[in-house]
């Protein structure tokens, strides 16, 4: 089932402004929240999916990737795992938006008066990932290896014995109106409700240490140079149980000995050929990403032209087409001749038909560009 567009989602427009867009998701955060719907999994689908929305517009690089490829600039349209533009879970949700209301508590307040504990999440590791123009054309698997922060063995944790497990500190404070009380995250713990009991003399004071670990990451096909995709939950671990962060994988492109992209998924090809070519015809190979492949040139074929091979470029990034090769042919002129062959020359120049004649089918570099491009 395809995604539903995250604008409809929170029911605005492409132009809303941040503040917009974040008193649309209160609204449905509330509407939906669980506390107000319990075991009720449809509403439950609904703050899963209203959230997922809000972490993307509300982030101007996640927006600024949906606004230009879609579903799939988060990754959830390559249909290739791995990637994903939210796949939230409950514990996601509220560590990550618990302040939209504005309580500062880290969690979201239970509308039956009780409160959820907070859920610390790991960082993210960034790396750069390096790959060819087939791998960006075909889509590839690679297995990397990654320094992360993990919990270490034998390490164990009992309940934070300054908040009772709750993750929320409360105090009294007396107001001009009277008595006010407010809650926070439990500095003990962090909010995390929980607190180390034993750990080896090889952690931190978290419980955490550093492991060497093998992930495999699917890359869509259609990348670009630059281009920064998520794997989800593979990233630093937390402590007391936390989420996991993830790996924010930056794509660098290599460049192609032979083919240039361009920025509509177009790949051209400079090919040179000889006088004698150009005016008697010839067969030359044109490299592809994919191998060469052969093709003909006419009898007369002029400096310039350009012959464009159907779906022997780069795919979208969201797989709804694939751009094409533009092979572009220049007529090599030699710089040193011999004496015979520079007779040969001036007597072919005495010759009418060696005359410059364009015509209307031999079209003007403009004409050429616009067709290119247009």
């Amino acid at each position: 089932m395809a995604k539903r567009d995250y604008y409809e989602i929170l029911g605005v427009s492409k132009n809303a402004d941040d503040k917009e867009i974040k008193k649309a998701y209160r609204k449905l955060a509330i509407k939906y929240h669980p506390d107000k719907n319990p075991d009720n999994k449809q509403s439950e689908e609904k703050f899963k999916e209203a959230a997922e929305a809000y972490d993307i517009l509300s982030t101007p690089e996640k927006k600024q990737r949906y606004d230009q490829f879609g579903h799939a600039g988060m990754g959830g349209g390559s249909g290739r795992g791995g990637f994903h533009g939210g796949g939230m879970n409950m514990e996601d949700i509220f560590s990550q938006f618990g302040d939209i209301f504005g309580g500062g508590g880290g969690g979201f307040s239970g509308f039956g008066g009780g409160q959820r504990r907070r859920v610390t999440k790991g960082t993210n590791l960034r790396i750069r990932l390096n790959l060819t123009l087939r791998e960006v054309v075909e889509g590839v698997d690679k297995k990397i290896k990654v320094r992360k922060l993990v919990v270490a063995e034998g390490v164990t944790y009992k309940t934070c014995g300054a908040c009772n497990g709750s993750g929320q500190v409360s105090r009294i404070s007396n107001t001009i109106l009277g008595q006010m009380q407010t809650s926070s995250p439990c500095p003990n713990c962090s909010g995390n409700g929980q607190s180390i009991d034993k750990k080896p003399s090889t952690a931190d004071q978290n419980g955490m240490i550093q492991k060497e670990e093998t992930v495999e990451i699917s890359i869509p096909a259609g990348v670009e140079d630059g281009m920064q995709l998520k794997v989800s939950g593979k990233g630093n671990a937390a402590p007391s149980g936390g989420v996991n962060g993830d790996i924010l994988v930056v794509i660098s492109v290599e460049d192609h000995p032979d083919l240039v992209r361009d920025n509509s998924n177009n790949l051209h090809y400079d090919k040179y050929i000889s006088f004698s070519q150009a005016a008697l015809g010839t067969s030359v190979e044109i490299p592809t990403v994919s191998g060469k492949v052969k093709i003909k040139l006419d009898s007369g074929t002029q400096s310039g032209k350009t012959l464009r091979l159907k779906g022997k470029g780069v795919p979208s990034v969201e797989g709804y087409r694939t751009g094409d090769l533009l092979v572009h042919i220049n007529v090599w002129t030699p710089q040193k001749l011999s004496k015979e062959e520079k007779k040969f020359l001036e007597n072919c120049d005495k010759s009418d038909n060696f005359t410059p004649k364009p015509t209307n089918k031999d079209k003007s570099f403009f004409d050429k560009v616009k067709e290119m491009f247009g």
